[in-house]
Formats: structure tokens, sequence, C-alpha cells
């Protein structure tokens, strides 16, 4: 019996792990807000490739760090990380595990549209969609807290495609 349930468990561990790690394609949203909500992704992007790791606290307060960029924005209704914030995930990651005493808690946001309870859902998929990345780039478990506020804590109260771009998002707060 104990066999049995160690093979189950890992066969299941090796399924979220797989499953965990694929990220599929991200259709870009047109007009309407996504492309301000990026913030200064593309210029983490290009500091994270000349920099190889090795990052400390204070690249968390410094603008040039890819560290400094703590909010992935989400498409509408989806938990799928957009393929602009790898690199600055990847970044986060590295920092982490570089440093086994720092936590993270992983904010998961949604829009005002939907019930409370699907955006409560929805919040929490896209922070363990991120959870998930971290683990996979080898961020232990113990060093990450995951928290949905789905459509209660806006980042712009706003009713519109702009002001809901910025709401759909995972922040990682040190």
């Amino acid at each position: 019996m104990k066999k049995i349930l160690g093979t189950a468990l890992l066969t299941l561990s090796i399924i979220l792990l797989l499953n965990g790690c694929s990220n599929k394609p991200v259709h870009e949203q047109g007009a309407g807000g996504a492309e301000g909500a990026q913030g200064s992704a593309g210029a983490t992007t290009s500091a994270l490739s000349g920099r190889g790791g090795g990052y400390t606290a204070a690249d968390l307060n410094n603008p040039s760090s890819p560290l400094y960029q703590r909010t992935i924005y989400f498409d509408y209704d989806s938990s799928d990380i957009r393929p602009q914030f790898l690199d600055v995930l990847r970044a986060h990651a590295s920092y982490l595990s570089a440093n086994p005493d720092v936590l993270v808690t992983l904010d998961g946001h949604t829009d005002e549209r939907g019930t409370r309870e699907y955006n409560l859902a929805l919040g929490e998929q896209r922070a363990d969609t991120v959870r998930r990345f971290l683990a996979a780039e080898g961020v232990p478990d113990r060093q990450i807290h995951t928290m949905s506020y789905g459509e209660e804590r806006p980042a712009d109260p706003g009713h519109s495609e702009a002001a809901w771009a910025l709401n759909r998002r995972v922040e990682l707060i040190y």
C-alpha cells in the first residue's frame, strides 16, 4: 500500500512540475492599455541579459535592476505569464535562490469584471502560476507564499480597459 501511494505521489508531482513548466504562448491585446501595463519590462529584460545574476537586496530599489520590477501583468481572463515578464521572474528566482532567508509573497489581483468568487479564484491562479514558475527555476516552496485579493485592491479604480489592464497583476512583495 505504501509503495502504491508513494508511486502515485511521485507521478502526481512529476505531472504538476511538467504542467507548471509549460508556458503557453500568450496573445497580446490590441489597443487598450496592455502596452501601458507593461511598465519597464522591455528595459528590465535588456538589463538582465548583460548582468548574469548575482543580485543583492540593493537591487530591489535600483530602477536599472530587473528586481525593481515587482509587478507582473496578465491578459484578460488569463493566468498565463506574458513572455516579456519571463526574464524579470528569472531574475527574482535567481535572487531568491541565492538568498534562502528571503521570503516573497505573491499577491494575485484581477480587474472588476466577473463575480467576487471567480475573481478570487483567478487571482489565486495567477499567483500560483508565478509560484510554479519560481519553483521551476529553483526557488524552494518555503520561500514563497501566495495570496489572492481578486478585485478588492485595484491599482487603478477606473472603469476602462487601461485601468483594468493595470489591475490584472501579481505583485511580488518582499
